[in-house]
């Protein structure tokens, strides 16, 4: 039937991926095992592993010394195992598995499975961090797969059903007229059993194989056969023609279901895309609080110097004690600098800390861990980016938003054909076909009257069997039943719900669509506007460390004055501060252009096998030689 075969490659790819992770990972559903085979398998539970609360052995490996050796590639690695948002998201194409397995056995399909996509961490300190460029890339899609599947007829169960009836009686009937019994008592022994076997079929068809079997006994001298059997085999088919006919409506929960599986599968990639961007903008963060750490010791150190020499100069008498209070207040001001930076650098390190593990700050191997980055800032020479359409195109066929909306779109149009089936009368169809029987023992009470029972009715139970597959007393009938709701208003309201919801999704699939169009222009404009900005940067700090090293020297001659020194450190702090930011500013940039373009998997080579089951096949493997300063 059409529900049992695979809709389309890309499905049946994903389902591959699928079972081939979940096989290996703690997040899966193992199917019943043990009692006695394929006879009990359907009527045991399936086995669901505990949630995994442990972090993966990649995690200590990294740790030498009590510091955290991280390199970009690491820590893309260990969001992929360790991070909860990505681990949560695991669950998704399982439920949703699930969720149309149901449907295959006439269960509800539920709407909505799962949780949304976490936006994930952000940065302790936006001070100077531009994420503007980050965030008007929207994460938010619309087709969540969200189909009211209920609206038009009811989808029947595809699972056969078997049901077996057995009734053991005794009954004595008290008789107003002896004449068709023979006796004022009746007195019936009964034994019925019945089986029956039913299925529906997904094009409308249901049928029923029905077997009974009465065993009565009775005290009445005017019954030709005692005991005996009665009943028969009787098939019952019934054939929707209008209203539930075909498999686009039987089959649409199903349908629907599989394609909710495809939504599942993307929202999970779209959850590692966003996490993945996150623990990078936290890590180059990082490395910009980490240099501007430095850039602040380097500050400090030459405030003191000029403070220390400024005091010398007093001593000696060559200079007032007013230049030795604005060298000192420089100093304090550094050391303010200074412990700001610090502080900045010890909260990112915590942000960063619960992002890559499990069990987040609390873990034993972090709570004692300094984080030592590996990489350093990297700007090419020259930005070459592609025309803005041709990167328009390719984001509208990566982008994960705009498969789930179309996907959404999809699941609408196959539930209106459910929908508009439900406007047709309801005619059905239907045969009835009934093989009887009757066999038992000649009545020794007749032996008197000399009137015996018909032979072939006497005898055992294999000549009750034989007369029902000799087919010796068939009866047939035929016929349809024809159902017209006379104002239909019901029905007419669900379809036009349907068609409504249509209409919505395919503006909402257009706004999307639009939204990619303005993000990626947005993302473009904010690559080239970070690399201005950088440029910019760089120019100001080398003309303020000109312009420091010019009025030092004209203070030394005597030419110069220590408040006009002072500003100069002041202004050189601040233009390595904007340095370093606009660093971290250009990569940001650069990750929201590979959100905006979906190429984020791609460009950090991110296996999507690797991110189901929740182990990264790339090892990690530190440098021969770790940074002095952390060893």
């Amino acid at each position: 039937m059409k529900f049992l075969k695979i809709p389309c490659s890309l499905l049946c790819a994903l389902s591959m991926l699928a079972t081939t992770g979940f096989s290996q990972s703690a997040v899966r559903v193992e199917p019943p095992k043990g009692g006695l085979g394929w006879l009990t398998r359907p009527y045991q539970k399936t086995y669901i592993p505990p949630a995994n609360l442990n972090n993966s052995s990649r995690l200590a490996s990294l740790i030498r010394a009590g510091h955290l050796y991280l390199t970009a590639q690491d820590v893309i690695a260990l969001a992929l195992e360790n991070n909860l948002d990505i681990e949560i998201q695991r669950y998704g194409p399982l439920l949703a598995e699930e969720n149309t397995k149901g449907a295959e056995g006439g269960g509800p399909l539920l709407s909505s499975l799962g949780v949304p996509v976490a936006a994930g961490p952000q940065s302790v300190s936006l001070t100077g961090v531009n994420l503007a460029a980050a965030t008007a890339v929207s994460t938010t899609s619309t087709g969540t797969g969200g189909v009211v599947t209920y609206l038009g007829p009811s989808v029947p169960s595809f699972d056969p059903q078997l049901s077996f009836y057995a009734d053991f009686g005794h009954r004595t009937n008290p008789q107003s007229n002896t004449f068709l019994t023979g006796t004022t008592a009746l007195i019936t022994d009964s034994r019925i059993y019945q089986a029956q076997y039913s299925q529906n079929f997904d094009w409308g068809m249901m049928a029923q194989l029905s077997y009974t079997s009465q065993h009565l006994s009775v005290n009445s001298p005017n019954s030709f056969l005692d005991p005996y059997n009665s009943g028969g085999l009787d098939l019952y088919i019934t054939q929707s023609l209008l209203n539930g006919f075909g498999r686009a409506v039987n089959d649409r929960e199903i349908n629907v279901g599989k394609n909710q599986q495809k939504i599942a599968m993307l929202q999970f990639k779209q959850q590692v895309i966003t996490t993945v961007s996150a623990v990078l903008n936290l890590y180059w963060d990082l490395i910009s609080f980490d240099e501007n750490v430095s850039a602040k010791k380097d500050e400090l150190k030459t405030a003191q110097q000029l403070y220390n020499d400024n005091k010398r100069q007093v001593q000696i008498g060559t200079m007032a004690p007013i230049d030795v209070t604005r060298a000192e207040a420089q100093v304090y001001t550094a050391q303010q600098d200074l412990l700001v930076a610090q502080t900045n650098l010890s909260q990112q390190e915590v942000v960063l800390k619960n992002a890559l593990s499990k069990n987040g700050i609390m873990s034993p191997l972090l709570k004692n861990v300094d984080i030592v980055p590996l990489d350093q800032f990297s700007i090419p020479k020259e930005t070459h980016m592609k025309p803005v359409n041709e990167l328009v195109d390719e984001a509208l066929a990566r982008r994960v938003e705009i498969a789930q909306d179309k996907l959404g779109l999809e699941s609408l149009k196959i539930n209106l054909k459910g929908v508009k089936s439900g406007l047709r009368p309801s005619l059905q169809a239907f045969v009835d076909l009934t093989n009887n029987a009757l066999s038992g023992a000649s009545n020794p009470a007749n032996a008197a009257t000399g009137i015996h029972a018909d032979p072939f009715l006497v005898g055992g139970y294999g000549n009750f069997l034989g007369q029902i597959f000799r087919r010796n007393y068939p009866t047939y009938s035929a016929g349809f039943s024809l159902s017209i709701p006379l104002r239909n208003r019901a029905a007419q309201a669900d379809y036009a719900i349907s068609v409504l919801q249509m209409r919505q999704s395919q503006l909402q699939l257009q706004a999307a669509e639009n939204q990619v169009r303005v993000g990626v222009s947005n993302a473009v404009v904010g690559v080239q506007q970070a690399r201005a900005q950088y440029d910019a940067a760089v120019k100001a700090r080398i003309l303020q460390q000109q312009t420091l090293d010019a009025d030092k020297k004209r203070f030394n001659l005597g030419a110069g004055t220590v408040f006009q020194v002072v500003t100069d450190q002041q202004n050189l702090a601040a233009a390595q501060t904007s340095e370093i930011e606009a660093l971290a500013n250009y990569t940001h940039a650069q990750i929201a252009f590979q959100q905006a373009l979906g190429t984020t998997l791609d460009v950090n080579h991110i296996s999507m096998h690797d991110a189901l089951t929740g182990h990264v096949s790339r090892p990690s493997v530190l440098p021969a030689v770790l940074p002095k300063e952390a060893q």
